[in-house]
């Protein structure tokens, strides 16, 4: 989708009934030196007006007060009438910019927040990365005619026609998401058949209609999964200086399907404030169903300090998938349509409501994640310091929010081996949020099971037997006791799981080799010849010369044949003879396709 905002800097003279010839000469780049003069004689109110510097000054000021501060930090273009106009933007924009920077720091010397501090080294870190250019045709005499204005296009046309370092030209740079190309000035170029997916933002201050505008705005809907510090493109965004818009009605009239009835393919802005608006409200509404008073505690001064509230509002979700998956697309929504109204939206009030949603979700994920919650500590610290004020035409002016809030704190975690499970259980009975304690508790089994699947993949059966038994608890098929019993009697399984190898007298990768070697009935003495296949396997594939695990062997079938070779001939000599010809092939095919998976993917031993 797209979203458009009107930011015309002052009332312009505007002529409603420009004429097709208007239109038609600034389609063309380049103008002939009698389209010029028809432009300054016929049109000359209106392009004095577009042109005039001071007018000029205020949108290059607005570009650099927005550009950094949106949500999803995708590459800009800004279109300019003519090509002298648009250098002059890139000058403009380049020495305010600059200027920008130098305000930054100076904040950041004064601030004593250090979490002020760190969004606006970022924000500085951001803006000394992008790189800029301008981007027009060429023109016969074209030094001349830039000196003429006071401007010079030499350093332009160099950049424009160069090739990097590694041989790519200056459009292949801007498609590249990574590339630090990020703001671009044309007037003409690159408004049609153009696609750059991370393009999110155009700034239009051009008079455009019909097909030119319906291309030009075409180039920000582009999809992409490219993430920019975690925020995906969502929307483009499209700044409209000259009130541009007025014509999309009768663009759409004219090139989109549909005729009259057309549903507008870009809304303004402020659409989406509405459904950010829309989007927290059915997020409280889902909470309160939920007995999840969180709009409640935003009512009180000291919110984000008092956690406990948050554990209880957390145990309540955890008490069901079902409900925890819900929030977690209602907070998805409302943080991704924070990010998406960005810069508008700072300042307005908003920052405390989207960070109460994702402090509650930071405090499940602290639980059933087992990872470093750090990231979403400072995210959530930055959003709820954001107040940012625009004064007018002027740039920020950043103030310091003394809101405070308690560190959220990572889930419990154990070593399987030493889990005292009669305290478990005694410390269930008595614990305040049991759904959080069983929350830790099945984190801590997954994350566990993950690391014994990586061990030993024969395992997946005990993987199957933690589902069900989560399912059956999703379904209603237990109480709560009941559940936290099911895990706490998988837990004593699955330590005795990864144990077994001691055991068994072998070494985890001995196991694996074993487990798959092994039938489903066997006496002592065959388990005793299997154990020693899996040790001879091992040995021979990772020891003994001729070496037959080399470097890419997975890639040729030459080479997949003396793997598959050495296997055979080991387990021919070392299985028990009761294992027959239809069984031994089995038992060949199924270790031969573990090591090629394995080496397939650059993983253990077999790699």
């Amino acid at each position: 989708p797209l979203f458009y905002q009107k930011r015309v800097p002052e009332v312009l003279i505007q002529n409603e009934g420009l004429s097709e010839e208007f239109y038609q000469i600034l389609e063309d780049e380049n103008l002939d030196e009698a389209q010029q003069a028809k432009l300054e004689k016929r049109f000359s109110t209106e392009i004095e007006v577009i042109k005039r510097d001071d007018r000029l000054e205020k949108i290059a000021r607005d570009i650099v007060y927005h550009f950094p501060r949106r949500g999803y930090l995708g590459k800009g273009l800004v279109v300019s009438v003519d090509k002298f106009t648009a250098v002059k933007m890139y000058d403009k924009v380049q020495r305010l910019w600059k200027e920008e920077i130098r305000s930054l720091k100076g904040i950041i010397s004064k601030t004593a927040s250090e979490i002020e501090k760190r969004r606006l080294e970022q924000r500085v870190e951001f803006m000394r990365a992008v790189e800029m250019a301008v981007v027009i045709s060429g023109d016969a005499g074209e030094e001349e005619k830039f000196a003429a204005q006071g401007l010079t296009i030499k350093p332009h046309r160099e950049r424009m026609d160069k090739l990097d370092e590694h041989g790519h030209d200056i459009e292949y740079n801007y498609k590249d998401p990574e590339h630090p190309l990020q703001l671009v000035f044309v007037c003409a170029m690159w408004l049609t058949g153009f696609d750059a997916p991370t393009l999110s933002t155009l700034y239009l201050d051009k008079p455009m209609q019909g097909h030119t505008l319906m291309q030009t705005i075409a180039r920000a809907n582009r999809v992409t999964s490219w993430k920019i510090n975690e925020v995906e493109k969502r929307n483009g965004e499209i700044v409209d200086y000259y009130n541009v818009f007025r014509n999309m009605k009768l663009a759409l009239k004219d090139y989109a399907q549909g005729g009259d009835e057309t549903e507008s393919p870009v809304k303004e802005k402020a659409e989406l404030f509405r459904l950010l608006d829309d989007a927290i409200e059915q997020g409280f509404a889902f909470c309160q169903e939920k007995a999840v008073a969180l709009r409640e505690v935003l009512g009180s001064d000291d919110v984000f300090k008092q956690v406990g509230r948050f554990e209880s509002f957390a145990n309540t979700l955890l008490a069901n998938d079902e409900w925890r998956r819900s929030f977690n697309v209602y907070e998805n929504t409302i943080t991704s349509l924070y990010e998406a109204c960005k810069p508008e939206v700072l300042g307005r009030g908003k920052g405390r409501e989207v960070a109460a949603f994702q402090y509650l979700r930071g405090v499940i994920e602290a639980h059933i994640e087992q990872k470093d919650i750090d990231a979403i500590s400072r995210k959530i610290a930055e959003l709820l310091d954001e107040s940012v004020v625009v004064d007018g035409a002027d740039a920020l002016k950043a103030q310091q929010n003394d809101a405070e809030y308690q560190i959220i704190q990572k889930g419990k975690t154990w070593d399987l081996s030493k889990i005292n499970f009669d305290k478990l259980r005694e410390e269930f009975k008595q614990a305040a949020y049991k759904h959080i304690e069983i929350a830790d508790l099945r984190a801590f089994l997954q994350h566990k099971l993950e690391l014994m699947l990586q061990q030993n993949a024969t395992r997946t059966d005990f993987a199957q037997r933690l589902q069900q038994i989560i399912d059956t608890y999703n379904a209603g098929g237990s109480s709560t006791e009941n559940y936290y019993e099911d895990l706490m009697q998988f837990t004593e399984d699955l330590r005795a799981e990864d144990e077994r190898h001691i055991r068994e007298g072998l070494n985890e990768d001995e196991l694996e080799l074993f487990d798959l070697l092994k039938k489903d009935t066997m006496t002592q003495e065959e388990t005793q010849k299997v154990r020693l296949a899996a040790k001879s396997l091992l040995h021979r594939l990772l020891q003994e010369h001729p070496k037959v695990l080399v470097q890419d062997w997975y890639k040729d079938t030459q080479t997949q044949k003396m793997v598959r070779s050495a296997v055979e001939q080991v387990l021919d000599n070392n299985l028990p003879e009761s294992y027959d010809r239809v069984l031994f092939r089995e038992k060949c095919d199924n270790v031969f396709y573990l090591v090629l998976e394995y080496a397939s993917h650059g993983r253990k031993w077999a790699a």
